[in-house]
């Protein structure tokens, strides 16, 4: 239910690629200003960098010293947001931290050191992460998305749904808003709502598994089980080891009759995710 955390622009890039195509006087050093600006680039993530030479281009320019206070924020930002991917996150918001002391008027690396926290499963930091972020650009959708997530790890789904309505209010182009506010609504048991909400998220993504999921669990719920087991499917074309869909599909062929198809769905689930029968009951669905 991530909303995902994003990068940003060092400022300054194309001013001095068009002195250097002028042949200014700062042309003389070439191979010094191609490779300054090779770390820019890479730090910006330019042409799909890998995330060890964004994290290195990063560095490197941090390193340089010739970054401004508000250059330097983004290249700790985004090689943060580099090393979350890669899974490093105690340096990720080690990152985040330094980007925030440089600017502490710039909302990202507070939204992205929430992330950070979230994938560590320490969902209270987090939320105050993403609270920060909000104060500062309360326009901030991905940032309540993202609270949204935290709140949903931490079962409070009303609140949940309360930043979901914010989230698709600011951001209503998004197909995880939608998607995320179809499963809370669906644990809810606004069944109708969830439902629109999932059409909604799959017609801009037809082929996102999580969402099929989601409308899997709808259907669930509404009783529709020759739905529901195509929905789940669908999510498991796409994600053969999604544990959700897979307990899912279980309990829908269970109760339509198929005991083997439900048993091997549910010994599979429950071989990924070992305590999925005990989310579902939380779900309401037994």
């Amino acid at each position: 239910m991530e909303f995902g955390s994003r990068g940003d622009n060092i400022g300054g890039v194309a001013p001095l690629l068009i002195l250097l195509l002028l042949g200014s006087p700062v042309a003389a050093q070439n191979a010094k200003k191609d490779s300054y600006l090779r770390h820019i680039e890479l730090c910006n993530a330019a042409d799909h960098a890998s995330l060890a030479s964004r994290i290195d281009g990063c560095t490197a320019f941090i390193d340089s010293g010739k970054g401004t206070t508000t250059a330097l924020a983004i290249a700790y930002n985004n090689r943060g947001n580099a090393r979350t991917t890669s899974g490093d996150h105690d340096l990720a918001i080690q990152d985040f931290d330094q980007s925030i002391k440089l600017n502490p008027t710039y909302a990202k690396p507070f939204n992205n050191r929430g992330v950070a926290y979230v994938r560590k499963g320490q969902y209270d930091r987090a939320i105050k992460a993403f609270d920060d972020a909000i104060k500062l650009k309360p326009d901030y959708g991905e940032a309540f998305a993202n609270r949204a997530g935290a709140y949903l790890k931490k079962n409070d789904y009303d609140r949940a749904a309360r930043d979901y309505d914010e989230a698709i209010r600011l951001e209503p182009k998004s197909e995880a808003v939608w998607n995320g506010r179809c499963w809370t609504r669906a644990i809810l048991g606004a069944l109708q709502a969830a439902l629109e909400d999932c059409n909604k998220a799959l017609q801009s993504e037809p082929n996102n598994a999580v969402a099929f999921d989601s409308r899997g669990l709808v259907h669930l719920k509404m009783g529709q089980l020759g739905a529901a087991i195509d929905d789940y499917s669908s999510a498991l074309r796409f994600n053969p080891k999604l544990a959700s869909a897979l307990y899912g599909r279980g309990l829908a062929r269970l109760k339509n009759g198929d005991k083997a198809g439900s048993d091997s769905d549910i010994s599979a689930a429950q071989a990924i995710q070992a305590k999925i029968s005990d989310d579902f009951a939380r779900f309401g669905v037994r």
